[in-house]
């Protein structure tokens, strides 16, 4: 299986201007930039593209291991933060954050963050990341 995305961009970097648009065409020339990446604009920007595709790379992996685990989940709520830090002069993605919220019949606390682990280190998103990449997981009953 292969995907694709593409990027343009014009102009420098403060002032230019790109977009991103994607094979399935759920992304459409989605407008991104500095304003988007640094100061909130309108648009979106690298970093929260790599949150929604963790979330929910995450979200089914960890589905696909409840499964196995014999468990299927009413809902996974999974909110992804990703910190984009300047250290010495450039810019670094200096650590990922998930917090799950699981409806989970039959299971406990304890049986969820086991899971969730084998999930967060299964993930294939995970395993292309290279930053230290933390988890809070909580079972609603």
């Amino acid at each position: 299986m292969k995907r694709t995305a593409s990027a343009a961009w014009s102009g420098g970097l403060q002032k230019g201007a790109g977009t991103i648009s994607t094979q399935s065409g759920i992304l459409t020339k989605a407008r991104y930039g500095f304003k988007e990446r640094f100061e909130n604009g309108p648009g979106t920007n690298p970093e929260e593209l790599i949150a929604a595709a963790h979330a929910g790379c995450f979200s089914m992996a960890l589905a696909a291991q409840l499964e196995k685990e014999g468990m299927t989940p009413d809902r996974l709520q999974t909110l992804e933060t990703v910190t984009l830090e300047k250290d010495e002069g450039s810019f670094s993605i200096t650590l990922i954050h998930l917090d799950l919220l699981a409806t989970i019949p039959g299971a406990d606390q304890s049986n969820l963050e086991r899971v969730a682990n084998i999930a967060k280190r299964e993930c294939p998103v995970s395993k292309l990341l290279n930053t230290r990449i933390t988890l809070s997981a909580k079972l609603e009953t």
